[in-house]
Order: structure tokens, then C-alpha cells, then sequence
């Protein structure tokens, strides 16, 4: 397997063939999933003592597996968040794979480490934090929200070392109740309590609300969490008036930008997001609005040694790590092994400069206000709310939620779209993402016509 051979060189042509097929696609497949029953029957017994070969395993995937799985790249794709990496990020991302760099330490993979820095300290300053900020890549904003409240927790626990003051029986989070749900689940695998505070009419979190959830739960709250841009909406939170509840009362600020922080490249928007530039930690997903490959969010904390207090892991083997004064990506997460992630997007930033980002992500929020208009024109549909950012939520008049999964079903299997459900307090609604700059009004009054 691992010698150089015909048959090894074979394998990598192969595989290498079908990548830069598929990475330069003109006309991108939307494709659709199958039954366990139906993919049982056509792609089972791969795995054989022999093996079936380089040929027929590439065959099997391009032919029978691949097109089972959804193209989150095509246009028609406005579900959930969609992910549109950018050819150059995708094409280094096989660079990544094949050059075999351990990600975790300066010691094994200094220049990636400092090309993945060179973007994280770009992002810190795009976003107002001071010199010195900086973080890690890792995998999603599940593990990136994670990773910072741990690292504020063990600083409100050795604040209250420091000055004899007693931890509380509870560890408390504050969050609005819109926030993601990766905040729910950190809160539950770190085993503190989740306190959801009502948004505002706006759909926002406020100030005088987190000070009230402070006045009731006191310095058990380690934490508060404001959200740059909601999942089902684009809202992003009042975050300037938090940032000032947080700093008066001492207590950790996160912002969860995964999909929404990216906004701040374009000027226009810096004003909505006043208040980041406050916060101990933030989060942004590269795989989402910075047209990064799967799997990358990108972690900056304020100060880093807070992140290092936290999670660098101690023992024999790695005291020739952790005993050295080098970044570490490792120590800043919860993590220790790690592909270097953030090496696409930086490869992409370097190809592409940093004004074609600002154009295709304004692209998205641009757009999403002419289709927010084109829905408002079209009888029969409304918006549920004006769009922030690049989420746009309506309504089909007279709909049941079943009417809505089957127009769904029937956009996928016509391979016009790809448009789930959502809902909005108890109601059934459709929502557009916007987030790949082939996506264009064309594509989405298209889908329009069909709820005619």
C-alpha cells in the first residue's frame, strides 16, 4: 500500500482524475439520496481480503455513492447553511491531505501553522480585536463554542482561586433564546446549565436583558453568548449593549459568528455587528461564508494565553511540546491531533486577495434583499421578516406543513432545488440561505415559480 509502485501510481491518477472532474464541474449536479435498501443492493461487498482495486472503487463512488450525496456547492442548494468553497480552496485541499502535516504543533508543522495564523490574525483585526488576539481552526462551530467556553469557565474558575472566592454549586451560561443549538450542547457535555433569556420584538438579544439574567443567577454565570447571525434568520444580537453588561460585571463575552461573522468584510455591515470587537472569544466557519472546504471554523480569543490555560494537555510525551514558548494550535481547543484546516482558505485569501471575499459575500446579502422584494411582489407569498443578512424566511399563503414537504420533495426530485421546511413560533415557513456567488436571482425566482 504504501510503496511506490505502477499499481499505487496507478491509484493516485485515479483518484486525482475524478477530483479535478468534479472540482471543475461547469454544470454541478444537485443529486439526491437513496434508501439504506437501495444502496445495500447496489454498493455492498466493496470491502473484500483481496481488495476490488483503484478502478472499481472510484467507479463505485463516482457512480453509485456520490451521486446519493447532495451537492452543498450547487446553486439550487439554499437549505440550511450552504457550503461554496472556492476552486483554489478546494484544489489545496488535496494538497493538504497529500503533503501528511500533523497540524497540532509548531514543532511538526511550523509554516502551516503560520500561514493558518497569518488568517487568523487578518480575521481578529477584521473584526476590531486587538493586537495579540488569535486561535486555532477546528472542526465546526459545535466544537469551536465548545472550546471557548471551557476556556472561559477555567478562567472564572481560577479568578475565584486567586481571590478565595468559593466556585458555585452550578455553573451558569447566558444565551439568548434563539441561540444555536451547539450552545445547548456544550453546555450539556460541559455539565453547567443553559439559560435561555427571551430576544426582544426584533428577534435580537439586548442588554438590559442579559443584566437581567445576571441580576438573577449572579457570579454563577461564567458566561454570556450573543449570536453574530442566527441559523433560521441572519439576526444578529444587540451585541454593543451586552458587551457593556459584560464588561461592567467582569464576565466572559462569546460571540457565535459561525455563519454570520463573515459579514463584518463588508463595510456597509461593520455597524451591525458594533460590540465584537469587545468580546473574549468568537467564532467564524470558513465552510460557510468564506468559501472554505468542509471542515473549518476558526477560534480567536482575545487573549490566548486564556485558551492555553484551558486545554493544553500535560504528560510525559508531550513535555517537548508543551515546555516550549511556540504557538501551539493544539493547546487552544479541544483537541491534540488535527489536519492543518485552515490551509485552503488561506491558500484561497493568497490566490484571490481579500476584496474578492468582501465582493462574493456582499454578493449574497445584496441578493438577498432583491429576492426578499421579488417575494414581496409575487401574490401568494410573504415575508415573515426583512432580511439582515443572507437568510430570507416567507410564507406560501394557505399552506399546511404538509403541503410544504411536498413541494420539497417534489423541488429535489425535479433537481430544480434544494428547500426545506423550517418553522417560526409554531408556524411552517420556507427560508433561502444565500451564501454561493453562483447562486443568482434567476436561480431563486426559478424556484419561486414553482409555488405558484
Amino acid at each position: 500500500m504504501h510503496a511506490i509502485t505502477d499499481e499505487t501510481r496507478d491509484t493516485v491518477d485515479d483518484v486525482l482524475a475524478y477530483a479535478r472532474s468534479r472540482a471543475l464541474y461547469e454544470n454541478v449536479p444537485l443529486d439526491k439520496p437513496v434508501s439504506p435498501d437501495e444502496l445495500a443492493t447496489t454498493a455492498s461487498g466493496s470491502i473484500t481480503a483481496d481488495g476490488i482495486g483503484a478502478q472499481a472503487a472510484t467507479a463505485l463512488f463516482a457512480d453509485v455513492l456520490a451521486p446519493t450525496c447532495l451537492s452543498i456547492d450547487h446553486p439550487g442548494y439554499v437549505a440550511f447553511i450552504p457550503s461554496a468553497p472556492s476552486k483554489a480552496a478546494i484544489a489545496f485541499d488535496l494538497v493538504v491531505s497529500a503533503s501528511a502535516i500533523y497540524g497540532g504543533s509548531w514543532l511538526e508543522g511550523a509554516g502551516a501553522v503560520f500561514a493558518e495564523n497569518e488568517v487568523l490574525h487578518w480575521l481578529a483585526r477584521e473584526f476590531g480585536l486587538p493586537e495579540g488576539a488569535g486561535g486555532v481552526f477546528v472542526q465546526g462551530g459545535t466544537i469551536g463554542n465548545l472550546s471557548a467556553l471551557v476556556a472561559a469557565r477555567d478562567a472564572a474558575r481560577r479568578r475565584n482561586a486567586e481571590n478565595g472566592v468559593q466556585n458555585p454549586p452550578r455553573w451558569k451560561v447566558v444565551c439568548s433564546s434563539e441561540a444555536h443549538s451547539s450552545i445547548i450542547s456544550a453546555a450539556s457535555v460541559m455539565d453547567v446549565d443553559a439559560v435561555p433569556v427571551p430576544t426582544g420584538a426584533d428577534g435580537r438579544l439586548h442588554g438590559d436583558a442579559v443584566a437581567a439574567a445576571l441580576d438573577e443567577h449572579g457570579d454563577a454565570v461564567f458566561a454570556v453568548v450573543v449570536t453574530g447571525g442566527t441559523t433560521n434568520f441572519g439576526i444578529v444580537d444587540d451585541i454593543a449593549s451586552v458587551a457593556v453588561v459584560t464588561k461592567e460585571r467582569g464576565v466572559w463575552l462569546h460571540v457565535d459568528g459561525a455563519y454570520g461573522l463573515a459579514a463584518m468584510l463588508v463595510e456597509r455591515m461593520r455597524p451591525t455587528f458594533a460590540g465584537v470587537e469587545l468580546a473574549d472569544s468568537v467564532i467564524v466557519d470558513p465552510h460557510k461564508w468564506l468559501f472554505a472546504p468542509f471542515d473549518a471554523c476558526a477560534l480567536i480569543y482575545r487573549d490566548p494565553a486564556q485558551g492555553r490555560a484551558a486545554h493544553t494537555q500535560h504528560a510525559e510525551y508531550l513535555d517537548t511540546l508543551t515546555e516550549r514558548p511556540d504557538w501551539n494550535p493544539s493547546d487552544l481547543a479541544v483537541q491534540l491531533t488535527r489536519r492543518s484546516r485552515g490551509l485552503p482558505l488561506w491558500f484561497s485569501l493568497a490566490v484571490h486577495g481579500t476584496d474578492q471575499y468582501r465582493a462574493s459575500i456582499d454578493h449574497g446579502i445584496t441578493l438577498a434583499r432583491e429576492i426578499a422584494d421579488e417575494i414581496e411582489r409575487r401574490e401568494g407569498l410573504s415575508l415573515v421578516r426583512d432580511p439582515q443578512l443572507s437568510v430570507v424566511v416567507f410564507r406560501r399563503e394557505g399552506w399546511t406543513p404538509a403541503d410544504y414537504q411536498a413541494w420539497s420533495d417534489r423541488l429535489l426530485d425535479d433537481q430544480v432545488g434544494f428547500v426545506v421546511p423550517s418553522s417560526h413560533r409554531g408556524e411552517t415557513v420556507l427560508r433561502f440561505a444565500i451564501i454561493n456567488p453562483l447562486t443568482t436571482f434567476e436561480v431563486l425566482s426559478g424556484i419561486l415559480d414553482t409555488l405558484a
